[in-house]
């Protein structure tokens, strides 16, 4: 890695004026570069950009002609694809805000990603970390980003950073002590060409760690040749290094933390969270015996199978977090009651019909809302009963009417929402507000 490069009297062109582009803009300009911000957006957009960086409103392709810089420094929102990034890519290097930063921490970095259970392993790895006394601040993709952090007072010793496709893709030299790979399953099929430059760009958490580094990934994975030493989780192979069936976690037989009496994490998903943030954090050196004081009491990230409330002995779960098909399939699996799953939104292209086997065996029957609602209605009947609707209101009123006692409606939507609402946390609240209107 880096170590702080001298960016003095240079120019730092960022793109992008959210909360990463203001946090890097903020950290050049600490480090004594002349720094410009670019956005698509009108001059509102630069309220929170610091004085003395140059703004640039409306930002096009054409802006490109006469355009120079040392460095271009990318938001994680901006597609890396699109033909306005390819156009400043060409008149100067360009790299992300997370790398950007991570050329100022010296601290350790234990990396976190996977299609699916990215943040509420960070929040795990970040428990355990400020626990050991190393602060653990989670950043990056989930938390503040990576710039913002070293821009605080008391910069952390260790952080916990959870890393998105769109932000390894922009990767130099980023190199986790410890990394994690959760799981892979085709996403974002909207922004990447293919699956296989989806799982590339992913594939870069590991392009500059050494013998020396760890990987903790799911057991089965196919992640290639690996030069790090490898070690493996798993809810279905006991001869994973960690294993968990739901209840406990082991390690080689030995049991570390009891998930029940000592958390109140559920489900194999959770389990699996667990044990990957476990497994990394004692490869950075932490004792195991300091784990169950740091993950006490903790709860998952809200819209992560979060049980909403019980009503006439039917319990509703807001899963709106599973934006694609491996967080659907995860949902259904670690149910314990017959579902009736409610699912749907945008078109992204995807294929469900992997869905068909679990669906069949966890559900009783299905709902389907949204943009998406007939076509995936149409192949849900294949394996249950499946109700086409076109909203989220009308889809909790046609679950409840499915649901017999003893059962769950589990909102898993396997999709993003931005068809009608503005993210998957909108898409969660408004169906939490909803449920609690039942009478």
């Amino acid at each position: 890695m880096t170590d702080n490069p001298n960016i003095l009297g240079k120019h730092v062109a960022v793109l992008g004026a959210g909360r990463s582009g203001v946090a890097a803009a903020s950290l050049a300009l600490r480090e004594g570069a002349n720094v410009s911000i670019w956005d698509q957006g009108g001059p509102e957009i630069f309220g929170k950009v610091p004085a003395g960086v140059e703004k640039h409103a409306g930002m096009k392709e054409s802006d490109v002609e006469g355009f120079s810089a040392d460095l271009i420094v990318i938001s994680p929102g901006i597609d890396t694809y699109s033909p306005l990034a390819q156009a400043f890519a060409a008149k100067a290097p360009l790299i992300g805000e997370t790398e950007f930063a991570s050329r100022y921490y010296e601290g350790g970095i234990i990396g976190i990603t996977g299609t699916n259970g990215k943040t509420t392993t960070t929040e795990l790895v970040s428990l355990i970390l400020k626990q050991a006394g190393l602060g653990g601040t989670p950043c990056g993709n989930y938390g503040a980003p990576l710039s913002e952090i070293l821009l605080a007072p008391d910069v952390p010793a260790a952080i916990a950073l959870e890393l998105s496709s769109f932000q390894l893709e922009t990767i130099d030299d980023l190199r986790p002590k410890v990394s994690i790979w959760l799981n892979f399953a085709p996403d974002h099929m909207d922004r990447y060409p293919s699956v296989e430059a989806y799982k590339k760009a992913k594939l870069r958490i590991f392009e500059n760690q050494t013998a020396e580094d760890t990987v903790v990934m799911r057991h089965g994975e196919d992640l290639g040749k690996l030069l790090p030493k490898v070690i493996t989780f798993c809810t279905e192979n006991r001869n994973a290094d960690f294993f968990s069936d739901g209840v406990t976690i082991s390690q080689g037989g030995r049991i570390l933390l009891d998930l029940e009496a000592e958390t109140s994490l559920r489900g194999l998903h959770n389990a699996e969270n667990a044990m990957a943030a476990m497994a990394a954090c004692m490869a950075y050196g932490i004792d195991p015996a300091l784990i169950p004081a740091a993950l006490q009491g903790y709860a998952p990230p809200p819209h992560r199978c979060e049980l909403i409330r019980t009503l006439d002995g039917v319990e509703y779960l807001n899963d709106s977090k599973a934006t694609n098909l491996h967080a659907l399939q995860s949902a259904l699996r670690s149910q314990n009651r017959p579902v009736v799953l409610i699912a749907g939104g945008k078109d992204k292209e995807l294929d469900y019909s992997p869905i068909l086997t679990i669906l069949g065996k966890q559900a009783i029957s299905a709902v389907t809302f949204g943009q998406i609602a007939r076509p995936l209605a149409d192949l849900f009947n294949g394996a249950v009963r499946t109700t086409a609707v076109g909203t989220m209101e009308e889809a909790i009123e046609v679950a409840r009417s499915l649901a017999p006692r003893g059962s769950s409606i589990l909102l898993s939507p396997g999709t993003s929402s931005f068809d009608q609402f503005t993210g998957y946390e909108q898409r969660g609240d408004t169906f939490r507000d909803l449920v609690h209107q039942l009478l």
